[in-house]
């Protein structure tokens, strides 16, 4: 079937991933050390001393539910994880999908889609917040610009009693001229959460399903911002969706984590070339529109751009507009 097909082709764009990257540990701090098991059978051991961070990763075949007592929160959402990983390994996508989906819903604690519902409302009210800093900032410079042109006017102080115009904006001020950022509530099994999210990302991302996986990434990324991996698998879904300026925004946040990674500093170059030159291709087709109204517009005169030379002054760098009127269409 097509569909397999496709799917084969979108599994080789990735693979250069390998599914298995290293782990990347948690950004919260831990006073033990920790196995971490994802897609692609391997365990991240993670170790943290006077706030230093060090990974190690070793293919094994132990779950990590099998590390748990069964008496611990997540112990099921684990065991669902190891089933899934299993079923990745041997390409059943759909089939790791549902058991991953399994463990995000039994792990405790606030599910990830509410976490991505409390962003966009937090980021709605930020957008809000900006236009409304805005509208205040142009009031506020119109009525001060209004009231200097009175006071620049008028022949005698005495003539009527407006002089206090701008005294009701001055205690409005702009508050928070700092955008702010969201942080999500508390979650006590975030690292595991993040981790669902991230390897269902994966699955989606093999079945094509890029927006979906997008979303996955979005919420392993609200949960831990620094998650090397998820920014990998979204900068991959975004780069399939041909958007090439936030899968490449992902891949310099990637590069903050990991500056020694020869993967990620490969993905920034081959990634920055496709900007630029969706840039490119951009710039020519704005600047050909723009010649298409200047020409429907002139044409009304008889005229057209191509009767305008534009030569740049190679000292100054400023432009010489010529008139040649003999110039036709």
């Amino acid at each position: 079937m097509s569909s397999s097909t496709s799917t084969s082709k979108n599994q080789n764009q990735f693979n250069s991933e390998g599914f298995d990257l290293d782990a990347i540990p948690s950004s919260e701090n831990n006073s033990s050390n920790e196995v971490i098991l994802e897609v692609g059978g391997g365990a991240s051991f993670i170790k943290n001393d006077n706030n230093i961070t060090s990974t190690k990763t070793t293919p094994t075949t132990t779950t990590s539910a099998s590390t748990l007592d069964k008496d611990s929160p997540i112990y099921k959402s684990e065991e669902l994880k190891a089933q899934a990983n299993e079923r990745f390994k041997v390409k059943d996508y759909i089939g790791a999908y549902d058991l991953y989906t399994d463990a995000i819903y039994a792990c405790p604690g606030m599910p990830g889609s509410k976490l991505l519902e409390l962003k966009e409302e937090f980021e709605e009210e930020e957008r809000s917040r900006t236009y409304e800093r805005h509208r205040r900032e142009t009031d506020r410079r119109r009525k001060t610009n209004s009231s200097a042109t009175k006071e620049k006017d008028k022949d005698d102080s005495s003539d009527d009693g407006d002089d206090g115009d701008n005294d009701e904006v001055e205690g409005e001020g702009i508050d928070d001229k700092e955008p702010r950022v969201f942080t999500p509530p508390t979650h006590p099994h975030s690292k595991e959460l993040s981790i669902y999210y991230s390897n269902r990302a994966a699955c989606n991302f093999a079945l094509e399903r890029n927006e979906d996986a997008v979303s996955d990434c979005d919420i392993a990324l609200i949960i831990n911002p620094t998650y090397t991996k998820a920014l990998l698998r979204r900068m991959a879904a975004y780069e399939a969706l041909s958007k090439t300026e936030e899968a490449l925004q992902d891949a310099k946040e990637a590069l903050k984590t990991a500056p020694r990674d020869t993967k990620i500093i490969g993905h920034n170059r081959r990634l920055q070339k496709l900007e630029d030159e969706r840039m490119e291709k951009l710039k020519a087709e704005t600047m050909d529109k723009l010649k298409g109204l200047g020409n429907s517009m002139l044409g009304y005169f008889g005229l057209s751009l191509d009767n305008f030379k534009a030569d740049q002054d190679p000292n100054t760098g400023s432009y010489n507009i010529a008139f040649n009127q003999n110039t036709s269409k």
